[in-house]
């Protein structure tokens, strides 16, 4: 019997900047600590983010859900490949929704201290099974995320 796949691929590398003024070290504590994280990842008041297990360290993994906070629909999967504390962090995710991927990506997080400013640097390789739809809410979730961790640390 012939399998049919039902995907739509697309893949795109997303690169994000923001430079936050705060020390690195409080900027990596938001990246490490996931209660912190949950408070500025989600990307918008209607959003949620809600972690189900959190394990920040290498080869650690994150359990989350996402989406409305009516209906945190999207499950997904954070598993962490490199950390080095206050420099750089690279990590792999997994998106889906009722058992269907949607979207992976390998993301490297940088850290670059400044004094008391601290420049993100976030690069973001996402293939989306799912069409050009999961790559542009990968795009829109991570510029508001960031957006939010900077104001969260002003």
């Amino acid at each position: 019997m012939e399998q049919v796949v039902d995907y739509e691929i697309g893949h795109k590398t997303l690169v994000f900047e923001r430079h936050c003024a705060a020390p690195v070290k409080r900027v990596f504590a938001a990246f490490a600590d996931p209660v912190i994280r949950a408070g500025w990842s989600a990307p918008s008041d209607g959003a949620a983010f809600i972690y189900d297990a959190a394990d920040f360290r290498e080869g650690g993994e994150d359990r989350f859900r996402c989406g409305s906070k009516e209906n945190p629909q999207y499950t997904g999967r954070t598993t962490y490949i490199a950390i080095v504390p206050d420099v750089l962090v690279v990590s792999s995710e997994v998106v889906e929704v009722g058992g269907r991927k949607l979207m992976s990506s390998l993301i490297t997080t940088e850290l670059e201290a400044n004094g008391d400013v601290t420049t993100i640097r976030m690069t973001v390789q996402v293939t989306s099974l799912f069409g050009d739809q999961m790559i542009a809410g990968t795009e829109i979730g991570n510029n508001a995320a960031l957006d939010n961790l900077v104001e969260h640390l002003v």
